[in-house]
């Protein structure tokens, strides 16, 4: 009974982990080039599987999503991908160590944080409609995501980031700023829609045993 039920994990995490591929590796569908940066979708199906699959598969998603943020960001580059890959530099700028901790660390919590946000939230309400819960699960999930990753740059890289996007050190942070309201937050309010909408049907599956 254990054998199977490990086995049937493993598939679950297999069938996710190949959502997370075909969006990242899909043009245009899961990262969306912006020019200084890129917009993504790929934290949803990390996000719907931390929930379903518990923290520990989730981490295993958001560790395949950041692997698919450094391949694409060393085989097909922006001009801040050096931040994600440390295989790729702009002149002088180049990434290091430091761009794999941005890459991983960020993705691994994406696959976790929104777990213990549905727990927690569906604990305290004690109700059977699990649609806030997801929602804001989804929710701190890409903010997970965003907050971090663009934190890190401006700890990391800050001088860097700022030289490769034409803006002065000391504006750095106001630029970073200005992405996370144009691009994180457009990306937390989807994740929480679809995280609700979604993650709904497929508790309604696994509780029916579907």
């Amino acid at each position: 009974m254990k054998q199977k039920s490990n086995t049937l994990g493993l598939v679950q995490v297999a069938l996710f982990a190949a959502l997370i591929f075909i969006l990242a590796f899909t043009p245009f569908l899961g990262y969306i080039p912006l020019g200084f940066t890129r917009a993504t979708i790929i934290h949803i199906p990390v996000i719907i599987g931390a929930i379903l699959l518990g923290p520990k598969k989730g981490a295993v998603l958001g560790f395949v999503f950041g692997l698919t943020s450094l391949i694409n960001n060393t085989i097909n580059p922006t001009a801040t991908s050096f931040v994600f890959s440390p295989f790729y530099e702009l002149g002088e700028i180049h990434g290091g160590l430091s761009s794999l901790v941005i890459c991983f660390v960020p993705r691994i919590l994406t696959g976790v944080v929104p777990y213990y946000v549905f727990r927690g939230i569906s604990k305290v309400r004690k109700s059977d409609k699990p649609t806030l819960a997801l929602a804001v699960a989804g929710l701190s999930g890409a903010l997970t995501n965003t907050l971090l990753v663009m934190n890190l740059i401006f700890l990391f890289f800050r001088s860097a980031y700022a030289s490769a996007n034409g803006v002065a050190e000391e504006a750095v942070y106001g630029f970073i700023l200005s992405i996370i309201g144009i691009n994180g937050i457009p990306e937390a309010i989807v994740a929480a829609i679809l995280t609700a909408l979604v993650g709904r049907v497929l508790l309604l599956q696994a509780k029916h045993g579907i």
